[in-house]
């Protein structure tokens, strides 16, 4: 069997391919194509020289969910509310977490008030019909929207994640009155409390619903157009793919489904070589994502906001936890207005890309500096495919950063990637020591275009003392897709005392949940499915979501499922309550359908490395540079070893061995590096 994946990034769209049969794998990459996405996929389908008619299944990831939010470039949307509660979304919450910014600004709606219309209906918080649904006043809002030209409708009833009969009448309403408007019902995406977060998850699924659903239909028809015939799978933020089906119907699924693609790979490699804790690193050409995985798994969040917590779109849906900043190769280096260096979030992106790629870019990036510097060959970018203007790079540098700083060329590209550094350094402590996590326990899975680039830089100012940089690091979240299993989540408020919990209505919800993700999973026979309970000491707001077994329900061990909880409260906050009350709030089961695992080849064995040449680079602030080894790494065996200062070159990055610095290939690969000066 054939599979492929394509990951869809800032500045390039990346495809592995692997071939079950002959255990080969092929890989391509071109620069994405904003205009027209699916351009960019079969540019690289193309240049692979995989037959689309062979492949048995694609797996995609892409930006398109997200990027159509931040740059509102979404449908016309409308939302239908119960009596009342028409402000909700608006108002939204009344916390300010930035008390000292005169400037600070609440979210934006994405859904006016004008098109915010009410309904007569209202249930209570246990699901009991407290007003029943007057159709009419349903059908008197379509008509208002239809004549307003919305393109999609968003339904959230008040309490509906307990009985969806409301909503599903309205659905059926308005699907007849307005048959082409995409819709989106609230129960469909998130039964679980909490008002205005389910609103707005609801409302951003309608609004990018139309776009990402287009995107998805248009992508399949022009893969069919090719000669594909086999399976087409989205990836989606919880770690796990979809149908288009599903994708279609619940695109704020993929938000971030291009990154987290590295995370799982950064799992299954960290679990191949025997290192079950790592962080994940991933740096591409517009943001450098982390991701912390503890026992070979990786974190999952019940949501996030778009846009940040202060003013962005809560999201709340299951997704790997990501801390992402602005600093990816093409991020541009800049001064403020009162001369201080900055880099980033700003991002010369694919078009028109760092100064180097020749392709009208006028404003330096952290790429450029890598030039200056000596770090990337520009006679070898891409494996030779594509050459870097050097001198451009050094001119902008020059004249951007270094002339008005009245620096050396060379120390304004140094200060140039150590701000890079210390800002991605941030994103790697956010995912481990904010979250009780000492990063020093874990190893550094580096990934992304950029990633080996910077990655024991970043291990030394954490004091990390291990580094993989596995195979294909330039192509690595399209790997992870290869890896990455069917995965659907569920969740359902169940409000109750711990100590009175109805354990028998419990597994009830829970078969009602599994009966709901087998009708969604295409790999369904050998499922398997995780529990957990969202706990919190009574009084408290938010909660713990603590895994448990089915057994330990069926059993009513309330006992097991208390020091669970107690133990992981420990843990993250470094004291815990046991005399204290625990109430549950939500039950969350995670669906997980397995697909064929792929057994990559193992290299063989090699004693030693053999330099391909010597280059001058910079590795630090010194003002010579240094004599530097360089590698291919095609042509490192396993058991082979390299101290720094070296470079190891290969298709898409450049791994950069500082002095003290020590390398060994792994038998499947992987470059091990032991960084000097961790403790």
């Amino acid at each position: 069997m054939i599979f492929v994946a394509v990951d869809i990034g800032g500045t390039f769209t990346d495809l592995i391919g692997f071939d079950d049969a002959t255990g080969s794998f092929t890989q391509a990459k071109s620069l994405t194509t904003p205009a027209e996405l699916s351009r960019g996929i079969i540019n690289c389908l193309r240049e692979s020289g995989v037959a689309p008619a062979a492949i048995d299944e694609l797996i995609h990831g892409s930006t398109i969910a997200i990027n159509t939010l931040i740059e509102r470039k979404g449908a016309k949307t409308g939302l239908v509310v119960t009596r009342g509660t028409r402000d909700v979304y608006i108002i939204g919450r009344g916390n300010r977490p930035e008390s000292y910014n005169l400037f600070f600004h609440r979210h934006q709606p994405l859904v006016s008030r004008r098109l915010t219309l009410e309904v007569d209906e209202r249930l209570l918080s246990s699901g009991e019909v407290y007003r029943p649904l007057k159709r009419a006043s349903v059908t008197a809002a379509c008509k208002a929207l239809k004549a307003a030209g919305v393109e999609a409708v968003a339904v959230c009833f008040l309490h509906s994640y307990a009985n969806p009969e409301h909503e599903r009448t309205a659905g059926a309403t308005i699907r007849k009155a307005m048959p082409g408007v995409y819709l989106s019902l609230s129960h469909d995406i998130l039964r679980e409390y909490r008002e205005f977060e389910r609103i707005s998850t609801t409302v951003v699924n309608a609004y990018i619903g139309p776009k990402v659903g287009g995107y998805v239909k248009d992508l399949k028809s022009s893969l069919g157009g090719i000669g594909f015939k086999g399976d087409l799978s989205i990836m989606r933020s919880n770690g796990g793919v979809m149908t288009p089906e599903v994708a279609t119907e619940r695109p704020v699924a993929m938000m971030e489904s291009g990154p987290v693609g590295g995370i799982i790979a950064s799992a299954r490699v960290g679990q191949k070589l025997g290192f079950g804790n790592v962080i994940s690193f991933d740096m591409g050409g517009t943001t450098a994502k982390a991701s912390l995985i503890r026992d070979g798994e990786p974190t999952l969040a019940p949501g996030y906001y778009v846009g940040g917590y202060a003013s962005g779109h809560p999201v709340m849906l299951p997704m790997i936890d990501v801390v992402e900043v602005g600093a990816g190769g093409g991020s541009i280096a800049w001064l403020d207005d009162v001369g201080a260096l900055k880099v980033g979030p700003q991002s010369a992106g694919a078009d028109p890309g760092p100064i180097c790629y020749r392709g009208g870019g006028t404003e330096p990036t952290i790429t450029d500096a890598n030039v200056v510097l000596g770090r990337l060959d520009p006679d070898n970018f891409l494996g030779g495919t594509m050459k870097l203007d050097a001198k451009g790079a050094l001119r902008g540098v020059t004249g951007k950063i270094a002339k008005p700083l009245k620096l050396d060329p060379v120390a304004a590209a140094q200060a140039i990637v150590d701000i890079s550094i210390n800002r991605m350094s941030l994103a790697v402590r956010e995912v481990s020591v904010a979250k009780g996590y000492d990063p020093r326990d874990f190893a550094l899975v580096a990934s992304g275009g950029a990633g080996p680039l910077h990655v024991c830089a970043i291990a030394r100012e954490l004091y990390i003392p291990k580094v993989i940089v596995p195979l294909f690091p330039s192509h690595f979240s399209a790997l992870g897709m290869l890896l990455a299993d069917e995965r659907h989540d569920f969740t359902r408020t169940v409000y109750s005392d711990l100590a009175s919990v109805d354990f028998a209505h419990l597994a009830g919800i829970h078969d009602e949940m599994v009966k709901e993700a087998k009708a969604s999973l295409r790999h369904s026979r050998d499922a398997n499915f995780q529990i957990q309970l969202d706990l919190r000491y009574m009084g408290q707001e938010f909660t713990l979501s603590v895994p448990v077994d089915l057994a330990q329900i069926k059993k009513a061990d309330r006992k097991a499922i208390r020091s669970a909880f107690d133990a992981l409260y420990e843990h993250r906050y470094a004291h815990h309550s046991p005399d204290e009350p625990v109430e549950m709030v939500n039950m969350r089961l995670g669906a997980i359908g397995k697909r064929p695992t792929l057994t990559f080849p193992s290299l063989s064995p090699s004693g030693s490395a053999t330099p391909s040449g010597q280059r001058a680079a910079y590795f630090s602030s010194a003002a010579k540079p240094l004599t530097a080894n360089v590698y291919r790494r095609d042509g490192l065996g396993a058991g082979a070893q390299i101290s720094g200062p070296a470079l190891i070159q290969e298709h898409g990055t450049t791994t950069v061995l500082f002095e003290h610095d020590t390398c060994r290939v792994a038998e499947s690969g992987e470059l091990i590096i032991t960084v000097g000066g961790a403790r």
